[in-house]
């Protein structure tokens, strides 16, 4: 049974619609010494989204499951040099504003990463409505933006012996959103 999706709508339907933790992830690409981009990802814990004339969507990541498939990696990542895990367990998203510019999908919001708040703005495309094959109506939207990692005091980096640094500022982010209509 496939889901038939409808991508003629505009906006977002109306309504409150539960983000699915199965069906969405957030994503982050990062260049390693300037050769090779490591990917890292987190499903969505919690979240929502509000469709209609003042649409907004918000959502939260537990820390502790981002994963770049990579144990040792994943570790330092969890540690004070990066995430923090033990005393900020959470990143967070809240939209402040929700636009549509032609087929694109503009979300300006408030990102917190390691207990600091920053603004960002994220672009998409709200990828249509359909009904699963036990009846719930969804809906997906696809966003992506990026990050200056230090604004959040994401910071660590290591000198590399020619010169330059072992990882750059900008942090690529990513996320798919699968959302169900609330009851």
């Amino acid at each position: 049974m496939s889901i038939v999706a409808d991508t003629s709508a505009a906006v977002i339907p109306s309504g409150t619609w539960s983000i699915d933790p199965s069906h969405s992830t957030v994503e982050f690409q990062i260049k390693h010494l300037g050769l090779a981009t490591v990917k890292g990802r987190a499903p969505v814990v919690a979240g929502s989204i509000e469709g209609g004339p003042q649409p907004s969507i918000e959502g939260t990541v537990a820390v502790s499951s981002i994963t770049t498939f990579d144990e040792t990696r994943d570790g330092h990542l969890q540690s004070p040099d990066f995430f923090d895990a033990e005393r900020y367990p959470e990143l967070r998203f809240v939209s402040t504003g929700v636009e549509i510019q032609g087929d694109t999908l503009v979300v300006q919001g408030d990102l917190t990463i390691k207990g600091v708040t920053r603004p960002v703005e994220l672009r998409g495309v709200f990828a249509g409505t359909g009904i699963d094959p036990w009846g719930n109506e969804r809906i997906g939207i696809e966003l992506a933006g990026t990050i200056d990692r230090n604004e959040f005091g994401v910071s660590w980096n290591a000198p590399l012996p020619g010169g330059g640094f072992l990882l750059p500022d900008v942090v690529q982010l990513s996320a798919s959103f699968s959302a169900v209509k609330a009851a």
